[in-house]
Formats: C-alpha cells, sequence, structure tokens
C-alpha cells in the first residue's frame, strides 16, 4: 500500500515539474517572438509529462526497495522440502504416464485378457470376503462396499464377476455383446435387489447399516424406496418384476414373441415335454430350427413323392438336383446314429463358421438348410453387412459324405445328385483342395487353384478413435463457422472415411465446398474431398484419409466371389470400397479398361490382382492372355503359365506387331460368327458345346470354342513412342469391334499425357481406373474429371465403369510376391503353356524395292550399322560418310527400308529409324541371309 502511495506521488511531483517547465517555455517563446506559440508546437511538449509518468510507473528499482523481503525463520527447510516434494511427484507421474502410453499400445488381445483375469482376481478377493471371515483392511472394504450394496445377496457377487471372467476369456472376439449383458445383467440386479428389501420390509437407512445389509443393501433400497414413496408397495413390486424380466430378456437376447418357443425348447431338452414331428431335431445333438412344414427335408418323402408323379415334389427334387454342389472341406469323422437333412446342414453350417466370422456369407444352399443367415452381400451392393451365426448349441461335429470318383463329372455338368441320407457314410480320407475337375480338351485334366493359397485378412473396423476425432472437429469447424450443420453418420472403408453432413433449412451446399481448406486444416490433412451431394442421399460427403489404414487382401474378394457361386472366368478382384464392400468387376462387360496413375500408385499391383484372379478363377481353354511388360520387370514372374498366348512381350516393336496380330484374330472371329449366324462369342461357344453347329459337306475343319482373349499392356507410353501410328490404329480397331468377338484390352500408364492416351484411345476405352496423379490435367485426361490429384497413393483409387456418372472411391486390393509365385507354380504343375508362332511375326512387308543387292552388301551392312548406331537416317550423310554418289545413297536408303531398318521418306526430312542399337546384330543377320542371333 505504501508502495502504491509513494509511486503515486512522485507521478504527481513530475507531471507538475514538467507542468511548469511546459509554462515557462512558453511564456520564454511568447516573449521572444511577441506573439502566441502555434498550436503544434504546444502539442509537442505536452506529451512529455505523460511518457514520464508511464516511466516513473514502470520503475522496478522503486517497488525492490520499497518490497525488500524479510529473511525466512526457517533457513529454506521448507523451501527444501517443497523442491523434494514436487521431485517426487513430477517422477511417480512421469512413470504412470508411460505405463498408461504403454498399455494404450498394447495389443488388444491382451488387454482383454488383463480385464478378464482383474474380474477373476476380484471374484477371489469379494468371494473370500463374504463367505468366509477375511480379515485386514480388505476384508473391512469388501464388507462395506460388497455386502452394504448388495446386502444379504451379497454371496452371488463373486459368482457373477467368476462368470464375466470366464466369458471374457473363452469369447475375447464378441465385444459387440459386452453392452448389451451390461445393460441385461444391471436391469436384473437391480430388480431382484429390490423386491429382496421389500420382501424383507423395506427398512430405511434410518434403522442402520446392519438391517439394510440384510435386506437388499444400498442398491435395493434405491430401487425401491422411490416406488414405494411415489406408488406405493402394491404397484412397486410389478415394477420390480418387470425390470427383472427384462433384464433377464436382454442377458439371454430373446424377443419377447420368442419367449414360448424357448420354453417348449428347454422343455423338449429337459424332458418335459414329448416332442412331436413339428419339433423335428429338438432333443437331439444335432437338432436345429423346425421347418414351415414337417419332413421337409425327408428323402423318402421326395422319393415317395416322384414314384407317385406328384409334380410338386418332382419339381422340388429337380431344383434341388440343380444347385450348386457346395465344396467339400476336410473330412469329419461319422457319427454312431443315422443322418438326416438336419445333420448336414447342421454340418455344412459348422465348416462354414470361419467364412461366417471373417465376414463374409456363406453359399445359398447352406443359407437355405440352415436359415440361420438371411442377408447375403454382393458385390453391388450399397451398404456391407457382417452376418452373424445363428446361436446353437455345441454338438459334435456331424460327418458330411465324401466325394466319390462321380463328383468330378457333376460338378463339370453342372448338376448334384441327390445323396442316400438315410445311410450311415463311411470314415472317408482327407479330401484333396479341390474336388471340381474342369476336363479341357482332350485327355487333360485341370484344377484350378485353390484360394487356400492367399492369405486371409481380418474383419475391416467399422469405426474407430480417430473417426471420433474427426467427428468433433467437423462440428467444431461447423460451429465457429456459423454453418447449420452436424454430422449425422459415416461409413469407415479401408482407406478413406465418408462423413456423412445434413445441412439446416436455407444453407446452401456452397458454404460446405468453401470450408474445404478450413477442414482439411481442421482434421490435419491436405486430401480432404468433398462429394456435393451423396448419390442417392440428401447429404453433403466429405471423405478424409484414415490415420489407421487397413490391407485389402486379394484372397478376400475373391472369397466373396467364390461364396456368391460367380463363375465367370471374367470377373476379376478390384478391391474395397468407402462404404466397406468389396469392388469386384466383369471385364467382358466393361470391355476395355485404362489404369494409369504416378509412380508408387498402385496401378502395378493393380495389374497383378488382374492376371492372378483370372489365373485363380479361369482355366487356360477358357481365358488365353497377351501380356506386353516393355519395361521387362513388372510381368517376369508370370513367365511360363497355360494362359499365355505367347511368352511375355518386352520389345515394343513385337508389342506393334501383336496387336496387329490381335485384329487380325478378331477378323477370323468375326468370319465365323456371321457365317453362322451369331452375334457374341459367348453364344457360338454355346452351340459348339450343344452340338447345333454343322459344317458343310467336305470341310475337313474342326470347330472348338474360342477362348477370351485378355491383352494387358504394362506400360503404353512406351510403346506410343516406338510405333505410335501402328500402335495406335491397333487399339482403335481392338476397342471398336472387339467386344462380340471376346477381346478384352486393359491398358495401363504411368503418364496419362494427351500424346499417350489420345481422344480416339480415350473415345473407345469406356472404363477408367484412376490411381493417384501429380495433378489436375492428369486426372481430367484419365476421368474427364476432377479427383485423382487429390488421392492419397498405395492402392487408392477411383472407379468408373461404363455406364457410371460417377467414379467409385476404392482402396486396391494388394498381393504379395509369395503368394503369385504359389499360385504360378500350381499352374505350372497342372499344363505346360502351348504358344503360337504367328502372334509376334510381322506382317509382309509394304514396300518391295530391288531384292537383288549384288554386290553391294557390304556397303548396305555398312549403311545400316551407320544409321542405326547414328539413329540419323540422312541420303546426303550416307554420301559424306560412305563416299558414294545420290542414287547409290539413295538406293541404299530403299533397301534399307524394304528390310524394316528406316521408315519411309518424308520428303527433305530425315527418315525415321525403326530399329534401336541393341538389335543391330539381328538386323545385319537378315540382310546377310543369316539365321537371328
Amino acid at each position: 500500500m505504501s508502495t502504491g502511495v509513494r509511486t503515486g506521488n512522485l507521478g504527481r511531483m513530475a507531471s507538475s515539474t514538467s507542468g511548469k517547465g511546459s509554462q515557462s517555455a512558453a511564456g520564454a517563446a511568447k516573449s521572444r517572438t511577441g506573439r502566441t506559440a502555434a498550436p503544434a508546437k504546444k502539442a509537442a511538449p505536452a506529451r512529455k509529462p505523460v511518457a514520464r509518468k508511464a516511466a516513473a510507473a514502470r520503475r522496478p528499482p522503486v517497488k525492490k526497495a520499497a518490497a525488500k523481503p524479510a529473511p525466512s525463520p526457517t533457513g529454506g527447510v521448507v523451501r527444501l522440502v517443497r523442491f523434494v516434494w514436487l521431485g517426487i511427484a513430477h517422477a511417480v507421474g512421469s512413470v504412470f504416464r508411460s505405463v498408461g502410453r504403454g498399455a494404450k499400445n498394447l495389443d488388444p488381445a491382451h488387454r482383454k485378457d488383463g480385464v478378464a483375469l482383474l474380474l477373476l482376481a476380484l471374484a477371489l478377493i469379494v468371494a473370500a470376503g463374504t463367505w468366509s471371515n477375511l480379515s485386514g483392511p480388505v476384508g473391512d472394504l469388501v464388507t462395506m462396499l460388497v455386502t452394504g450394496a448388495f446386502g444379504r445377496l451379497d454371496l452371488l457377487v463373486p459368482i457373477l464377476l467368476g462368470v464375466m471372467a470366464v466369458r471374457f476369456i473363452r469369447h475375447p472376439e464378441q465385444t459387440d455383446a459386452n453392452g448389451r449383458i451390461g445393460i441385461g445383467l444391471s436391469a436384473l440386479v437391480i430388480g431382484v435387489l429390490g423386491l429382496v428389501h421389500i420382501a424383507c420390509g423395506a427398512p430405511g437407512r434410518g434403522e442402520g447399516t446392519t438391517a439394510m445389509q440384510d435386506a437388499g443393501g444400498l442398491i435395493g433400497w434405491s430401487a425401491s424406496k422411490p416406488l414405494i414413496f411415489t406408488m406405493g408397495a402394491p404397484l412397486a413390486v410389478p415394477m420390480l418384476v418387470l425390470l427383472t424380466v427384462f433384464g433377464l430378456l436382454v442377458v439371454t437376447a430373446t424377443p419377447v414373441n420368442a419367449i414360448p418357443q424357448r420354453l417348449r425348447r428347454l422343455g423338449i431338452r429337459l424332458g418335459l415335454i414329448q416332442p412331436n414331428e413339428y419339433d423335428e431335431g429338438f432333443g437331439q445333438p444335432g437338432g436345429a430350427v423346425p421347418q414351415d412344414r414337417p419332413g421337409r427335408h425327408d428323402p423318402a418323402r421326395w422319393q415317395a413323392r416322384a414314384a407317385t408323379g406328384d409334380p410338386a415334389g418332382a419339381a422340388e427334387e429337380e431344383a434341388l438336383a440343380r444347385r450348386r454342389k457346395p465344396r467339400p472341406s476336410a473330412s469329419r469323422p461319422a457319427m454312431d446314429r443315422e443322418m438326416d437333412a438336419v445333420d448336414v446342414a447342421a454340418a455344412a453350417a459348422a465348416a462354414l463358421d470361419g467364412v461366417v466370422y471373417g465376414g463374409l456369407p456363406p453359399s445359398p444352399v447352406v443359407a437355405d438348410l440352415t436359415q440361420g443367415i438371411t442377408a447375403q452381400r454382393g458385390p453391388g451392393a450399397a451398404e456391407p453387412t457382417t452376418p452373424v451365426p445363428p446361436a446353437r448349441e455345441e454338438q459334435p461335429p456331424a460327418a458330411a459324405e465324401p466325394a466319390g470318383p462321380h463328383d468330378s463329372t457333376a460338378a463339370a455338368s453342372g448338376t448334384l445328385s441327390v445323396p442316400d441320407l438315410t445311410k450311415t457314410p463311411p470314415r472317408s480320407e482327407p479330401l484333396p483342395p479341390r474336388a471340381e475337375q474342369l476336363q479341357l480338351r482332350g485327355d487333360i485334366t485341370y484344377a484350378l487353384p485353390s484360394l487356400d493359397l492367399l492369405e486371409r485378412g481380418g474383419p475391416g473396423k467399422t469405426r474407430s478413435a480417430a473417426n471420433d476425432a474427426v467427428v468433433a472437429s467437423l462440428t467444431n469447424v461447423f460451429t465457429e463457422f456459423k454453418v447449420d450443420a452436424q454430422v449425422t453418420g459415416f461409413t469407415r472403408g479401408p482407406t478413406v472415411t465418408r462423413y456423412e453432413v445434413t445441412l439446416g433449412a436455407a444453407v446452401k451446399v456452397e458454404r460446405i465446398t468453401a470450408l474445404a481448406k478450413n477442414i482439411a486444416y481442421a482434421v490435419a490433412s491436405p486430401d480432404v474431398r468433398i462429394i456435393s451431394p451423396i448419390p442417392g442421399k440428401s447429404a453433403v460427403g466429405i471423405e478424409i484419409p484414415n490415420t489407421d489404414r487397413e490391407m485389402v487382401n486379394l484372397g478376400d474378394v475373391l472369397r466373396l466371389a467364390d461364396a456368391a457361386e460367380d463363375d465367370h472366368p471374367m470377373l476379376v478382384a478390384l478391391g474395397k470400397d468407402v462404404e466397406g464392400g468389396y469392388v469386384m468387376a466383369n471385364l467382358a462387360k466393361m470391355p476395355h479398361v485404362l489404369v494409369a496413375g504416378a509412380t508408387g500408385s498402385g496401378k502395378s499391383s493393380c495389374i497383378n490382382c488382374l492376371i492372378t484372379s483370372v489365373m485363380v478363377r479361369a482355366t487356360p481353354e477358357d481365358v488365353r492372355m497377351v501380356l506386353v511388360d516393355p519395361k521387362r520387370v513388372e510381368l517376369t514372374a508370370y513367365e511360363g503359365i497355360p494362359h499365355l498366348i505367347t511368352p511375355i512381350i518386352t520389345n515394343p516393336k513385337r508389342a506393334a506387331e501383336a496387336l496387329q496380330w490381335v485384329v487380325r484374330e478378331m477378323d477370323l472371329r468375326y468370319d465365323d460368327l456371321a457365317a453362322f449366324g451369331y452375334r457374341h462369342i459367348d453364344d457360338f461357344n454355346q452351340a459348339i458345346r450343344d452340338g447345333k453347329i454343322t459344317l458343310p459337306p467336305g470341310s475337313e475343319r474342326e470347330l472348338s470354342p474360342y477362348p477370351y482373349l485378355l491383352v494387358i499392356v504394362d506400360e503404353l507410353a512406351d510403346l506410343m513412342m516406338v510405333a505410335p501410328r501402328d500402335v495406335e490404329d491397333s487399339i482403335v480397331r481392338i476397342t471398336q469391334l472387339a467386344r462380340a468377338a471376346g477381346i478384352h484390352l486393359v491398358l495401363a500408364t504411368q503418364r496419362p499425357s494427351v500424346d499417350v492416351v489420345t481422344g480416339l484411345i480415350k473415345a473407345n476405352v469406356p472404363s477408367r481406373l484412376a490411381f493417384a496423379t501429380s495433378s489436375l490435367a492428369d486426372s481430367r485426361v484419365i476421368l474427364d474429371q476432377p479427383g485423382a490429384e487429390k488421392l492419397i497413393g498405395k492402392g487408392d483409387g477411383l472407379f468408373l465403369p461404363m455406364g457410371a456418372n460417377k467414379p467409385v472411391r476404392l482402396q486396391g486390393a494388394f498381393v504379395t510376391e509369395e503368394e503369385i509365385a504359389g499360385i504360378v507354380q500350381h499352374c505350372k504343375d497342372q499344363m505346360a503353356p502351348v504358344f503360337r508362332d504367328d502372334v509376334t511375326v510381322g506382317q509382309k512387308q509394304k514396300k518391295e524395292i530391288d531384292e537383288e543387292i549384288g554386290d553391294d552388301l557390304d556397303l548396305l551392312c555398312q549403311a545400316a550399322e551407320l544409321v542405326v548406331t547414328t539413329q540419323f537416317g540422312s541420303t546426303s550423310m550416307l554420301q559424306r560418310k560412305l563416299r558414294v554418289g545420290f542414287a547409290k545413297a539413295g538406293r541404299l536408303m530403299d533397301l534399307m527400308e524394304s528390310r524394316g531398318v528406316v521408315g519411309p521418306s518424308e520428303g527433305s526430312k530425315a527418315r525415321d529409324v525403326l530399329v534401336k542399337p541393341d538389335e543391330l546384330d539381328g538386323v545385319l543377320a537378315v540382310i546377310r541371309g543369316e539365321d537371328q542371333p
């Protein structure tokens, strides 16, 4: 207080002094000049008192001199103790924080086991405190907490904790049921304790702790006292009974309408009720839910209906015979009793438990027999569904009938014979990995690779802490910028999550799109893509990359196609979309696709998935391939597979010749289609298999079905650099006409510029698959719209199939080199490749010029070596270098043109050199008439 007074006095003294000084200065100025000073000159000295006053008020020496601390009476002991205490606190806090961070990074399986063991330890401690007289502080704490809360039912608390611990240990994967069980147990405990408290006289807190512990405890008192006070005991008891029943139904997952059925099944299992014909399978280890009518799967009834001419029974038997035979799994030991149709269904469902838990649907046969799974997701579904297997009692494994020698024929013909289910099947040996054998022409037997060669991936996440943080950030952005919008949901994909934003009344969509940079700043990600609106929804979509990306395995996508029983040989796996559904495409319907993206964006992985999908699902008689790999390192793993029609082409010039051969093959196929009156190759092949095509008399030709021809070009830019005109002409002609002939193109490039992907190629390749690009111009070249420049790479792509308006964002599937090697080795072991010799043979020379070289052989070899090494085809250069005349140099140039060394004349310009320096030895050998090295 004194310090402030002194400071104020000093400030006033300084201001008065400065004021007097200013007045005297003003008077002196007036006396000198004889007139009043200008206002500007008055204003300048007026600032000095204010500045001096502020400087005086901020002087620290005055405050320090006034507030000098007195010497400490304890001699610094208190300060030392304070420092020691703070040091210990910081050390302990650091230890606990490090333990917390380590627990956060702990494996989820270990965290679940730790919770289970903790519950088991608590059960032991509570049992020791309630079932016996545990002495010490722990016993007193158990008595105070457990007995005080649960009353006389404290003996059941250890059992409840033990049951929960056992459940966590046995079923750690069923995390979704923990919330349901927790709610049900809470309602059950509150209801029971309330009833017990009322039955014991409903003692209050005024009667003492012992009276409440002898009743329902504190929980029972809290549950019953408000009900008794508001509605009386006669109504409180029914309310608590209903709460107890609700908790029991929630714990057992039993709907109210299923209570009579559950009670009847319980009575049958306990032997209290005799089962009738409608309760088929109840009370037996392999029992299942009864069907709509008795005897539905009784084979004796089928035979009786067929014998009596019952049309309904015959139709049902015929429909079952047309069903596809499910692929057999490992053999199971036979049971001691006879098997019926219910046992077969239970065995099939048990065999597919792993598939169901992995997020894939079972086959329709198993779905019809078990009636346990009602939803099946296909390739084009809108939202993902994860089927949950029906609750079944533990049962001994049923025996599945082994596949006999007739299974191969049945699988090849597409029919299934109904086995005799009344006989006990014998024990069988382990089955081969795949039972279906596909017959090729002649006596060749080809087995498709098993999907077990491809790795399995776990079910994808539907929500994580990162998604919740992004939702909070988006909500904060809308609040800060005063936009009436809210996040109403999101769909999580393996790479990105699409958040659905619903706008309020009279809010423009442009308000959201204008906040793109602010949203990117809030979520700390530059790759934010806004979709306005989401197709089919009245909401704006915001796609934000996940900080915890997931891997999409090729095997999972192919298993879904296998479970859906789509056997088209050209069905390939692409990946997983934003909504969590697997994406597959039929190359025969695309019918040609352009794959483009920058280096490292996932283009090569996509090509590997396409080729591997074809090898896994198609035989060499179904699909033949032409692989063009100018980079020489991308497709070498597939060398020697039987699906190839020619060795892998690495020379761009040979690739142009192969495309010209594809054009000739397309013309030959169209000739056959026109001659026999068919419009598509599928109809022509089916007519050949059915024997509907008859050759004219005297014809020695043997017709056979045409396979699909898949041409994959891994780098289109290299081909367009060597022979742009020939390559473009061949591609345009193939893409215009080859769809009905069963020929399909996959063009891939990492340089999507207008000189590589020309307008003619784009106009005739309707399907596009774009991965991350480096610029907006490249995205417009591929998709004709922006979007690819905002992808995050590593398989993140936009798929625009033929006929679609907007592209679908997906995460491309991934296949490892080990998986590719296993599939390739299996295919090589099954069959050796059969190549055609006319694929890479050049066409007939366009220009026939003086084939008689005569004595000019050495001179022609020198001219060819000179032109190829310098890569400059000029007649005047030959005149200077070889010292020949103009006529001789022109003749040498014409001879080199006839042998494909240089291109045609273009006036005064130098000719294009068509041969690379590393091909010089072969050219010289051709000129000399020798064998090529």
